[in-house]
């Protein structure tokens, strides 16, 4: 029998499995995160995500500082999508034998810096050596008042379409640290590889935006972008039921490489851990230019279609295909 053909695919034949989780769990597989019920007034998020070398790091390629950071921030940033408040963090580590004691500690500083800057305490997890690939498992729990949380599926035909950040540079920097030929023609400036490199190693979780959103009733609905833009958009419209129309000329992509280029890596990188989200228009103006250090961008417009489409800048529109990082296939 053959392995299924996607991992939205996967997830939803899971998702048919699975009981009915009950009222005390108002969210359950399909979206960034779990909701359980807490009380009347308050809800847990609760998220878990798996950092493999070879997958999603290498060794070779990658300080162990930064292994550590982005396996808490692939979670933090679910607890974002869905604008919760992260609070505490289990951390599971299957040692590999290959690995020294220094490149352990290095991990755990890279983790536990993050932690502390997002107020995250760290209270258990598991440990194993293992002859294979090392493997960190990480479970955030979050909270947000009931009835505060984002989802993907609020979506509406008329609402617009926001990003946060500048979308393309993690995949950038991933190619810039692989020292892939076409980055390497691309000739950029010690601030711009830098930004990309730093964009890739330590991704910035946008916790506090997400809060913002959800706190003032901002967002009709949201995820995180990890598998690029176009994969994640098209799983908020699935989710909505609805469709979308995205204008090129307004994707946030990287500036110092050729624009072709940067579009590609804008709408199907993956791992920038900013956010996509939607707002309906009387409450657009309420949106910001920019919120603390990332800077806030309309991209477009949900539709009634039930499509993707892309306006191109010369005025034409085209279908926009869900690329994207997938871990059922190889593209």
């Amino acid at each position: 029998m053959a392995l299924f053909d996607s991992e939205d695919e996967f997830l939803s034949w899971l998702k048919n499995r699975l009981p009915e989780p009950g009222r005390k769990v108002p969210v359950g597989v399909g979206d960034d995160a779990a909701v359980l019920r807490a009380s009347r007034w308050r809800d847990w998020l609760v998220t878990s995500d798996f950092s493999i070398e070879g997958v999603h790091f290498s060794l070779r390629w990658h300080p162990p500082k930064a292994v550590g950071h982005r396996a808490l921030a692939r979670s933090l940033s679910d607890i974002a999508a869905m604008g919760g408040k992260p609070r505490f963090a289990l951390m599971s580590l299957a040692i590999s034998k290959r690995l020294s004691r220094a490149w352990i500690e290095e991990f755990y500083d890279g983790l536990l810096s993050l932690a502390a800057h997002y107020g995250v305490a760290v209270v258990g997890g598991d440990t194993a050596r293992v002859r294979g690939a090392a493997v960190a498992d990480v479970t955030v729990l979050g909270e947000q008042a009931s009835g505060q949380i984002l989802r993907r599926s609020g979506a509406r035909p008329g609402d617009l379409i926001f990003v946060s950040g500048r979308l393309g540079l993690g995949e950038l920097g991933w190619r810039i640290l692989r020292r892939q030929q076409a980055a390497m023609r691309w000739k950029l400036n010690p601030t711009d590889r830098a930004a990309a490199l730093r964009a890739h190693l330590y991704p910035e979780p946008q916790c506090a935006l997400g809060e913002f959103l959800a706190r003032n009733g901002l967002a009709s609905a949201a995820m995180d972008i990890s598998d690029g833009l176009a994969k994640d958009l098209s799983r908020l419209a699935q989710a909505s039921q609805v469709g979308a129309l995205v204008e090129e000329a307004r994707i946030p992509a990287p500036e110092f490489i050729p624009r072709d280029a940067a579009q590609r890596l804008a709408l199907a990188g993956g791992e920038d851990y900013q956010l996509l989200f939607t707002v309906p228009p009387a409450k657009a103006r309420r949106i910001p230019r920019a919120f603390r250090s990332a800077t806030l961008h309309r991209i477009g417009s949900i539709t009634g279609t039930g499509k993707l489409r892309l306006s191109r800048q010369n005025g034409k529109e085209t279908d926009l295909e869900p690329l994207g990082y997938d871990h059922f296939r190889r593209e």
